[in-house]
Formats: C-alpha cells, structure tokens, sequence
C-alpha cells in the first residue's frame, strides 16, 4: 500500500537516505574488522573514531567518553548494572522512577534479585519527578540516580539538570536514558554522568546504541572478551552502524530546528483536535514534552482494537497498553501517572518523525474520530457510564 502513513516514529523511524548512503561503503567496500592491523582495519578503525568524534562533538563530551553499544538495552544495562558492580563496590542503593523504560527497571530488578536495594519514585500526573524527592530518595550507600530524558510512552520531558546538579552535590552518579531526546533536544551534559542513546529512534540503522561515560564514572563492563571500547564492551564493533549513527546524528543538529518546530506544530494540532473528542484524555505534560509524542486514552474502547483498526485504513500507531485480554495489566506509566483503568487500556501514541507530512496528520485527523466512533458502539461500556 504505497498510500501508508507512519505515526510510529518513538518505535523505530525510517533510515533516512543520506544515512544508507553514508553506510553503504561498509558492508561491501571498507569491510575490515577493526580490530585487524592490516589496511582494511585501519580503514574500518579511522572510520569508527571519525564517528565517535562527530558524535562527541555533537554532545560535547569528548569523544573518548562515548561506548558504542549494540542498542540503548544494552547501554542502559551496562550503565546500571556496571555501576552497581564497579570496581571495588559491594552492595548499595539506587535510585530511579515507576515510568522507566523496562531496560532500566528490569536492570533494577534484577539487582534487587542479586542484594541491591532500590527506590522507585511516583511522579505527578503529568508524568513529572520532583527533584526534591530525589534529592530525600538519596542515601549514604547510594551509588546512582538514573531518570529518563524524556518518556518514550507519554513525552513528557524530565528536569535533568537539576535531578543532574542535585547528585553532582550528593557525589552521586547520574544515568539518564536519552533514547527519545537524543538529537531532539538539547541535554544538559554538564549534569550527565552516564547516558544512553539509541541510532534508530533517530533515523539511523538498528543494532547500534551508545553509553556515554563521564571520566572519572565508575563501571564494570558486562561483556567480556576482546576488551573492544577500551575495555568498556566487548565484541566485534558494528562499522556500518556506527557509521550510520553519525550521519543521522548529523542529519539531526542540521535539521533540528526545522524538523522540531514543524513536529511541535503537529503534536499541537493533534492535542487540539483528539481531546476534542468525547470521553478523551491526553496522557503526559501539555508543553514540557519531546516534540514527537502525543498520547492519549480514551474511554470505552481498547487501544490494541484502536491500532488495529487504524491500520485497516493504512495508518501506524502504536499503544502503551497491553489490553489483549482483560487480564493484563495497564501501561505502568499510564498507571504511575494515575490513568483510571477505565481509560488506561484505551490508550493511543502517536509519534512523529521527520518525514510525516501536513496531509498524513490531515488524514489521521479526519478518520480517528470515526474509528472512536465505530469502536464504542461495539463497546458494552458506553462513554460516560
């Protein structure tokens, strides 16, 4: 159907054209292991530093302080438990909130499994941490913070640099998972000890991520073998990915302005227009929000049956909420930031990318509210009841 439009850009986004083109030498061309002493290494290896550079510069850290990674799962997973097992660490405490990303609260989990303590904080409605309550949270044998950027369900957009200066007072490291806002919007990397980024929420390919570690941040590695990324993670580097990531990382700073102001433009129209519709509400902050996302639940109806039949009429869309059967639980963000259940299940993201155009949003606009429509008349639950 050549006629689809894509409204699922916080999942995955398209590669952008100049990205294939900047990769496309390394798969068939400059092939070398990078690893590999001979003219083909060295070629692969002046093109990874090339990248991390570009990307270092782009963040401004330096570029020895950027581990690339096999996706943000992973750069999340090293940042948390690598800093739960850094050298010479037995035990502690951390601290992050309920609207985590699951690469973060399993990490968490997972260490609590393993002896680790850990706070999980509530957020306001909006989806919102407040500082002060990680600044209480904080505790003599707390060893990290880790607060996302900005929500990949709801948008909503965190106050890291004071959640940042509060653990830099504390001698506390901070992670921040920035898959979303990564080249979206600015991030206050003076307050970031650890943050992890993911190239295909940003036009570039999958299967390729990256952690950046402050100097002087402790964490243990966990992969091991050839030592690659100066002992932060081991394996075979992926060239063309990393290639890849920073030509979209540079596509975004050339675009950033342009491509942002027209996404906000249509978050706008899509908040003016959907929470017009009867029995609707939007989920997340109204303006302290990633331009891409909008969420919203709406009453009487079940978000999977919401993107199902969306994509009958060709449209992408994605739901936070697991409601194939009553059954199973709601988003936990949705959950966190007080969604009744009643609406929790109903739930509808919509996120755009740089490619969404004026007549897509157009045509989403004109057919949602029939789908709604359609969808409640099938319903027991009548709006309202």
């Amino acid at each position: 159907m050549s006629d689809r439009i894509y409204l699922d850009n916080s999942a995955t986004t398209p590669v952008a054209p100049e990205v294939l083109e900047a990769m496309r030498p390394f798969f068939d061309a400059t092939y070398g292991n990078a690893s590999s002493l001979h003219a083909f290494g060295r070629e692969a290896r002046r093109a990874i530093e090339e990248s991390r550079a570009a990307i270092a510069e782009f963040l401004g850290v330096l570029p020895e302080e950027i581990v690339f990674t096999s996706g943000a799962t992973e750069a999340d997973n090293l940042a948390v438990i690598g800093s739960a097992y850094a050298p010479g660490r037995k035990g502690g405490h951390i601290v992050t909130t309920k609207i985590e990303h699951h690469a973060v609260l399993h990490s968490v989990e997972w260490l609590t499994s393993h002896g680790f303590e850990a706070t999980l904080l509530d957020v306001d409605e909006a989806g919102l941490v407040d500082p002060a309550r990680v600044r209480d949270a904080i505790r003599k044998d707390t060893f990290l913070v880790s607060v996302m950027a900005g929500s990949n369900e709801i948008g909503t957009l965190e106050p890291i640099a004071e959640i940042g200066a509060i653990c830099r007072e504390r001698g506390v490291a901070f992670h921040t998972d920035a898959v979303q806002a990564f080249g979206k919007v600015d991030l206050p990397m003076a307050a970031v000890d650890l943050l992890s980024a993911s190239a295909h929420k940003l036009h570039g390919p999958k299967g390729v991520g990256l952690l950046v570690v402050r100097k002087k941040t402790r964490l243990a590695p966990i992969l091991h073998g050839g030592g690659h990324e100066r002992g932060r993670r081991s394996g075979t580097e992926n060239v063309p990915g990393i290639v890849g990531f920073a030509a979209a990382t540079r596509l975004a700073a050339k675009e950033r302005d342009e491509v942002g102001a027209r996404m906000r433009r249509f978050r706008a129209r899509l908040i003016e227009r959907v929470a017009a519709i009867p029995g609707t509400r939007l989920n997340g902050h109204p303006t302290k929000s990633l331009p891409h996302v909008a969420n919203f639940s709406f009453q009487g109806i079940e978000g999977e049956s919401l993107v199902m039949r969306l994509d009958e009429h060709g449209i992408a869309t994605s739901t936070g909420s697991a409601c194939s059967s009553p059954d199973l639980e709601p988003s936990h963000v949705l959950v966190a930031i007080g969604v009744p259940l009643s609406m929790a299940h109903g739930s509808l993201r919509v996120s755009t990318g740089r490619q969404t155009t004026d007549a897509e949003i157009d045509r989403f606009l004109d057919v949602l509210p029939q789908v709604v429509k359609d969808l409640r008349d099938l319903s027991p639950f009548k709006v309202g009841e």
